[in-house]
This record gives C-alpha cells, sequence and structure tokens, in this order.
C-alpha cells in the first residue's frame, strides 16, 4: 500500500451503549474515548496515514447542560493523560471546527497539544470538536469575502482550490473512507466540502465496541470496490 489513506469515522452511539447497560450517558463517552485510544493506536498499522474523528458537532450543542459539560471535561482530560503518548508515538494532532463557544482552558490544552506534535510525521490525526460542515464552509466564505473586499482576491478568480485551502482541513488530503458506527445512515453535516468522492460505511457496531479489527475488514472492503471520480467504467 503506498500514498496517502485518510479515514474519517463518525463516531456515534455512546450513549445507547450506556443506556443499554443502565449506566449514565456519560459513561458511554467514557468507554468511547477508550475506543478512540486503541482506534489511534492501530491506525498506522493498517496502512491509515490521516484519521478524522467527529467529537462533537456544532449541533451537540443541543445536548443536556450535564452532557455537554461532561463531555467538554472529558475532552480535557482526554489531551491531558494522553499528550505524553501521542507526542511519543509521532501523532501530529490538529483540531478542526469553530472555536467560538470553547472554554478557554480547552483551547488552551488544544493549541499546546498541536504546537507539541506539529513537527511529528506519524499519523495525521485530526480531531473535530464544534465541528459543522457547513460552518466551516460559511466560515471560509468569510475569509474569502473579506479578501475580495480588501482588494487582495478577484471574485470571478476564485477556484474550487483556494476554497479548499481556506477550509479547517487546508493541508490534508480528501477523506477516501467515511465510516459511520450504530446502524445510522446519515452523515449529519461531517466534512461536507471534502467527502464529494468519499466511499461511505454504515455499520450497527455502536462505537465503544468498535474495534481495529471492523476497521480492518472494512478497509478490506473499500479497496475491493472501484473508484471512477465521475468517470466510465473500464471496460
Amino acid at each position: 500500500m503506498s500514498g496517502d489513506l485518510h479515514i474519517g469515522i463518525i463516531m456515534d452511539g455512546n450513549g445507547r451503549w450506556a443506556t443499554r447497560r443502565g449506566l449514565p450517558r456519560l459513561k458511554g463517552h467514557s468507554k468511547g474515548a477508550d475506543t478512540v485510544e486503541h482506534i489511534v493506536e492501530s491506525a498506522p498499522g493498517l496502512g491509515i496515514t490521516h484519521l478524522t474523528l467527529f467529537a462533537f458537532s456544532t449541533e451537540n450543542w443541543k445536548r443536556s447542560e450535564r452532557e455537554v459539560n461532561g463531555l467538554m471535561t472529558l475532552f480535557k482530560r482526554y489531551i491531558t493523560l494522553k499528550a505524553e503518548r501521542l507526542i511519543s508515538e509521532n501523532v501530529r494532532v490538529r483540531f478542526i471546527g469553530g472555536q467560538d463557544r470553547l472554554e478557554p482552558k480547552l483551547l488552551e490544552l488544544m493549541g499546546w497539544l498541536e504546537a507539541e506534535t506539529r513537527d511529528n510525521g506519524g499519523l495525521q490525526l485530526s480531531v473535530a470538536i464544534n465541528y459543522g460542515g457547513r460552518d466551516e464552509i460559511v466560515r471560509a466564505v468569510q475569509k474569502l469575502a473579506a479578501k475580495v473586499h480588501m482588494g487582495e482576491l478577484e471574485a470571478e478568480k476564485l477556484t474550487e482550490k483556494e476554497i479548499a485551502d481556506t477550509l479547517d482541513t487546508a493541508e490534508i488530503p480528501d477523506p477516501d473512507l467515511i465510516i459511520r458506527t450504530s446502524g445510522e445512515q446519515r452523515l449529519s453535516n461531517f466534512l461536507t466540502w471534502q467527502l464529494a468522492y468519499s466511499e461511505l460505511a454504515f455499520v450497527d457496531t455502536l462505537w465503544p465496541d468498535f474495534t481495529a479489527a471492523e476497521l480492518d475488514g472494512l478497509l478490506e472492503q473499500y479497496f475491493g470496490r472501484e473508484r471512477r471520480f465521475g468517470a466510465v467504467a473500464a471496460g
């Protein structure tokens, strides 16, 4: 296997995993964080060079205050406890999404981890927090509109590349495969621009039960597909 392989995962089903066991929803999120660690550790061995995980969407603010606060605490704890391991394993971490609603301490930790791992050349890990594909596009359009207003860019010369380079995922290849766990078959505003030609896989497994072996099986299915990017099939 050669070249980049970018996998995006919508990590769904933490709450249901906990509810089915009579546990608080936050217990499911905590268990889901263990799965994140397992998948991040396993990804390079499966040939994955870029991994993007959907951790918290712009729509997730609608959840209960208790759950939202618990998730923010979990994010801070995860960064604090796992940073040393991510650094030692040569993982580069990026965070994508708007920063307007995130608390200063979390933003400080996110910025610190990005800086500490910036030169790492192993797995390129992007974590989407307060992320929405449409919100990302709006923010990019606002930046480009400002450039047009300042005379730094001619509107009629705007290209897809300039838009892509203004998104949160600039310098990251578009995802080859998007996986959603928990049986739901929708994309929920994830990487709206970037997944134009991505393959999709929907699995029934709840995220806390998702394993590297299942990911490996999905990769085998992916490599058995013929990707034509709009062209006519050969033969």
